[in-house]
């Protein structure tokens, strides 16, 4: 129940569905209700597809390049944190990701499914949180369950941007990222803690 719970919040932290507001609000502010709707359809698609390709095959790859997990758990979760200091220190997600919005033609697939939604951080998330090795599909299919949950809240968030912009404001949509990166920032010195001990044992 506790491996559950910390994927939850870390999926929660790297998707960060509340921080997906503001960019999709920048993202159809100039389209009709409808429209606005297929757009957040759209990209909740796309976001699942990237998240699933490399639940399943991220680590395929990785053993296909002689990298152990545990490796991969260490320098995921020093990005990671990098990633989570960027959140906290730097710009915040929506601050950094409406700066794409303004110089890029506005799409559903880019800067709003990837890389708002399926950020480098969600991917690295959901490769670290599988292990396709040991085949445990049990756990796989938990994990995919939790990301397609955080990934309809997201959906659900979008279909009600508006109302929630009116809510939090752009300041507390920003507040809350940074609270985000303070959690995934614990997780991540976690996964580096666990990729050493994994990998001191295994040798």
């Amino acid at each position: 129940m506790d491996e559950l719970v910390r994927a939850a919040v870390l999926l929660w932290a790297v998707i960060d569905p509340i921080g997906t507001v503001p960019v999709f609000l920048a993202v159809t502010q100039r389209h009709p209700d409808q429209t606005k709707r297929r757009i957040a359809v759209r990209a909740i698609t796309v976001a699942a597809i990237v998240l699933v390709v490399f639940m399943l095959l991220g680590q395929v790859v990785l053993e296909a390049m002689s990298i152990p997990l545990a490796a991969f758990r260490v320098s995921g979760g020093v990005i990671l944190f990098l990633f989570a200091l960027s959140m906290i220190f730097g710009e915040s997600k929506p601050e950094g990701e409406l700066e794409a919005v303004r110089s890029h033609q506005e799409t559903a697939v880019y800067p709003l499914a990837v890389p708002s939604i399926a950020s480098p951080g969600a991917i690295l998330a959901v490769v670290l949180l599988t292990d396709n090795h040991r085949f445990d599909w049990v756990h796989e299919l938990r994990v995919a369950a939790l990301t397609f949950a955080v990934l309809g809240v997201t959906l659900a968030f979008m279909m009600f941007a508006g109302r929630i912009q009116r809510v939090i404001g752009e300041s507390g949509a920003s507040v809350v990222s940074r609270i985000m990166g303070m959690i995934l920032g614990a997780a991540a010195a976690n996964d580096v803690l666990g990729g050493l001990k994994e990998y001191f044992l295994e040798a």
